[in-house]
């Protein structure tokens, strides 16, 4: 499968995938976005958790997608990062998403195909959480160059992290690395840090599957407060700048 045809020209896509829900996962996308953007490429995010949507709140996205004859155009953030979400689609962002599962993978894979991305050095993928039919048809329907997995420090961890990565490699999808989300919270009078879900096991985990740890991400109130108000570029925050870092340096773009 190619990346490119008359409406796009991707040449990398990474995946961020979670095991469960409510990890953080589209944080640590509209991180790695952002990241990326100010390191001088050209960034999209396709928003492929149909039912969760949150990529356009964060970056105070508002606007409806517009629809030519040649396809539907992604908005653009205020650092020119191209999105595309169903939430831009929606008359009402705050109306639910109530779609039996092979409707939610159409619009998944018209996202891919009819969305006119132009020219776009890596495109982040907000995945839907699990191993369910919606993250098999993106698998399966758009040619991903790597996935990230995002984890919390909480217990099962193990087992849900291995579900992400067996269906990966199950998959023939590489698995760039993993990043730790609510790592810690970071005292404000004295910095210690606080392992609020218990002592993390991303080091451990990462040795066993032979994959990269890219990143502890605490659980941090300014980045919180800057995404409910749409303002996440504003931040200057470089958890991610490893994963960043090695995204551009092994994801080479031609």
């Amino acid at each position: 499968m190619s990346h490119n045809n008359e409406k796009r020209a991707i040449k990398k896509v990474i995946g961020i995938v979670s095991g469960k829900g409510g990890v953080g996962k589209s944080l640590v996308t509209s991180s790695l976005a952002v990241l990326t953007r100010k390191k001088g490429y050209k960034v999209g995010i396709l928003d492929a958790d149909i039912t969760g949507p949150s990529i356009p709140k964060m970056f105070g996205v508002s606007n409806r997608a517009l629809a030519s004859e040649e396809g539907i155009l992604p908005e653009k953030t205020q650092n020119d990062i191209k999105i595309m979400s169903i939430n831009l689609l929606l008359d009402d962002e705050n109306a639910p998403v109530i779609w039996r599962g092979p409707l939610v993978s159409s619009v998944v894979k018209q996202f891919w195909n009819d969305v006119i991305w132009g020219d776009i050095d890596y495109l982040f993928i907000d995945m839907p959480p699990g191993t369910s039919d919606v993250v098999l048809t993106v698998f399966q329907t758009i040619p991903l160059d790597g996935i990230i997995v995002v984890t919390t420090p909480q217990d099962l961890v193990h087992m849900i992290v291995r579900k992400a990565y067996n269906m990966a490699k199950k998959m023939r999808v590489p698995v760039l690395g993993i990043v730790e989300n609510m790592s810690y919270v970071k005292c404000p009078h004295c910095s210690e840090k606080i392992e609020v879900f218990g002592k993390s096991h991303i080091e451990d985990i990462a040795k066993t599957l032979d994959i990269e740890v890219f990143g502890r991400m605490p659980i941090d109130p300014v980045l919180a407060e800057a995404c409910d108000k749409g303002e996440v570029e504003k931040l200057d925050r470089d958890y991610l700048a490893q994963a960043v870092d090695y995204i551009v340096r092994n994801l080479k773009i031609d």
